[in-house]
C-alpha cells in the first residue's frame, strides 16, 4: 500500500525564531551572508559528477525556500567532481560553495557541510534529482518537538534490485534489534536534524555512504528522537556512485560499529546468553547420559558464555565511564504535534 505525500501547502509548524531574524533569504543573497547572520535552515548538498542537472536541482530547491518563511542557505559541497561539474557551480548565484581537491565520499562531503553551516536546523538531500526537494521546507515543518526527521522512502530505487532489497531489509532489521526502535528506512539521504545534537557526533561519520546511517543510530542510541515521513523516491539522473556489494559490508560494519559504541550489552549479551544456554543444555544431557561425566566441549561452551558476558559487562562499563557529561538536551515532547 502506498503512502500518501502530504501537501507541502498546508499549514506549518514554524520553527522558533531569534529576535530580530528576517522572515526569509532574500534571491541572490544567500552567499554573500555575514557568517554572524542568523539562519534557520542549512542545506547540505553533497555533489560528485552531477553536471547537467546540479542547475535544475539547485533552482527547485531555492524555489522551494523562498515560497517558505525560513531564512536559509544553500552550502554546496563539491566532491572532487571530474565532469565539469565544479565550473558549472562557480557560475552558479545563491550558494556557498565548497570543493574539495579529490573526491573524499558522501560522508566527507556531509561532514564538512554540517560543520560549516549556520542554520540551527540542517537538511541532508542529494542532487541526483532522486529526493523530493521541492518538499523540504515541509521536512523541516516536522522538525518541532523532534531531534531528527527523515523522509522514508515508500519505493525503492536503484538497480539489482533482487539482491538490494533483501540486503537493505537485513541491515534494517538488525539496526531495529541493536537500538530497540522500529526503522522504516536506515539510510535515507533526505532528512532534517536540530545541529546542535548532530555536532556532537560528527567525529564518528565515515566518508563513505554509511553516514546517513551512522547519524541515525548515534541518534537512538543516545535518547534523540527520529520521526519517519513518508516520501517518493524518483529515478536518480546521471549513474549512481553505490557499489552492492562493497557498501553492503560497510553498512552491516558500521551498524555493529555504532551498536559497540553506544550500547555493547545490546550485541555481546544475546550471544553469551545463547551460548550458555546451550551449554547448561549440553550439561544436562552429559549427567544424563554419560554417568555424569561432562565432555570437554560442554566446558568450552560453558567458559565461552561467560567470558562474553564478562566481555560485555566490561565493554559496558566502559562506555558508561566514557560518556560525555555534558550532552544536548532532547527536543521536548510537549512541542510535538499529533500524527498525520
Amino acid at each position: 500500500m502506498r503512502w500518501p505525500v502530504p501537501d507541502a501547502s498546508r499549514s506549518k509548524i514554524t520553527l522558533a525564531r531569534r529576535p530580530g531574524l528576517p522572515q526569509r533569504a532574500q534571491p541572490g543573497k544567500l552567499a554573500a551572508m555575514k557568517p554572524e547572520e542568523p539562519l534557520d535552515v542549512s542545506i547540505v548538498l553533497p555533489v560528485f559528477n552531477e553536471a547537467g542537472h546540479l542547475a535544475q536541482e539547485v533552482q527547485r530547491i531555492r524555489e522551494a525556500m523562498e515560497a517558505s518563511s525560513y531564512a536559509y542557505e544553500l552550502l554546496v559541497v563539491d566532491d572532487g567532481s571530474t565532469d565539469g561539474g565544479l565550473d558549472e557551480l562557480r557560475d552558479m548565484e545563491g550558494i556557498r560553495l565548497v570543493a574539495f581537491d579529490q573526491n573524499r565520499g558522501s560522508g566527507a562531503a556531509r561532514r564538512a557541510g554540517t560543520a560549516l553551516a549556520r542554520g540551527d536546523v540542517v537538511v541532508w538531500t542529494d542532487a541526483d534529482m532522486s529526493y523530493p526537494n521541492d518538499l523540504i521546507p515541509w521536512l523541516v515543518d516536522h522538525l518541532p518537538g523532534w531531534d531528527m526527521v527523515v523522509g522514508a522512502r515508500i519505493t525503492e530505487g536503484g538497480s539489482l534490485k533482487v539482491i538490494r532489497v533483501p540486503a537493505k531489509w537485513t541491515i534494517r532489521m538488525l539496526a531495529s534489534f541493536l537500538t530497540m526502535t522500529r526503522i522504516p528506512d536506515l539510510n535515507s539521504g533526505f532528512r532534517a536534524f536540530r545541529r546542535v545534537v548532530a555536532g556532537q557526533y560528527l567525529h564518528l561519520l565515515p566518508a563513505g555512504f554509511s553516514c546517513v546511517t551512522t547519524l541515525t543510530m548515534s541518534f537512538l542510541s543516545n535518547g534523540y528522537s527520529v520521526r519517519y515521513m513518508p516520501i517518493d523516491y524518483s529515478t536518480r539522473a546521471g549513474k549512481s556512485k553505490f557499489h552492492w556489494w562493497r557498501d553492503t559490508v560497510l553498512y552491516i560494519r558500521q551498524v555493529i560499529r555504532m551498536v559497540l559504541l553506544w550500547n555493547p550489552l545490546r550485541f555481546f549479551a544475546p550471544i553469551g546468553v545463547t551460548l550458555g544456554l546451550a551449554g547448561f543444555a549440553k550439561l544436562l544431557y552429559d549427567l544424563i547420559t554419560k554417568d555424569f561425566r561432562v565432555a570437554t566441549n560442554t566446558v568450552v561452551l560453558l567458559i565461552a558464555a561467560a567470558a562474553v558476558l564478562l566481555l560485555a559487562l566490561g565493554a559496558d562499563l566502559l562506555v558508561q565511564l566514557n560518556r560525555s557529561r555534558d550532552t544536548v538536551l532532547p527536543a521536548t515532547s510537549a512541542r510535538r504535534d499529533p500524527p498525520d
